[in-house]
């Protein structure tokens, strides 16, 4: 029997300028979400928890809270851009061109724009991507470019992070 190692994400190597990662996870973002992220950041808009006030406005109903929907895009991309990021130097030109409502269901999907070496770390590099979000019928709800520090494929940093069993882990041990 021979231990596996699980996806380990992309390093400064992987990523090609015009590459698109459709990340594989959708994520149906419901009300409790809605009303706890609101709470969480102390978002105080009515829109985002109050259906009465909410009723009012041209949408009918509560919106989801706009950083929500970012953090879900984020979240969405790391497997395929970030899983090996030390460090998130920036996020540019964020859009939000859709509303979101509860009981949407959002897809994320990342374009390589840039990557170089990084002048002063030579174990990593800068990569430059731009996100963008869409909902269940394809409609876009978000865009954001995000620049990142990524380890290159080797750097010590990740070297035995998995710690060593005192045990071995067999068959034998489910029997």
């Amino acid at each position: 029997m021979t231990a596996k190692d699980g996806w380990k994400g992309r390093f400064f190597e992987d990523f090609e300028v015009g590459d698109v990662y459709r990340h594989p996870l959708g994520r149906t973002v419901t009300e409790t979400d809605n009303t706890w992220f609101t709470l969480l950041t102390m978002n105080t808009n009515q829109m985002h928890f109050n259906s009465e006030y909410a009723a009012r406005s041209e949408f009918g109903k509560p919106l989801v809270v706009s950083t929500l929907t970012v953090a879900i895009a984020v979240g969405q991309s790391v497997t395929d851009t970030t899983q090996n990021a030390f460090a998130n130097l920036g996020w540019d030109d964020i859009k939000m061109t859709h509303p979101v409502f509860a009981g949407d269901t959002l897809y994320s999907e990342s374009l390589v724009l840039e990557k170089r070496e990084s002048k002063s770390r030579p174990h990593a590099g800068i990569v430059s991507i731009r996100t963008r979000t869409l909902n269940q019928d394809g409609d876009e709800v978000c865009s954001f470019k995000r620049t990142f520090y990524v380890y290159k494929r080797g750097a010590e940093q990740l070297e035995n992070i998995f710690p060593t069993a005192k045990k071995p882990f067999t068959a034998e041990d489910d029997a």
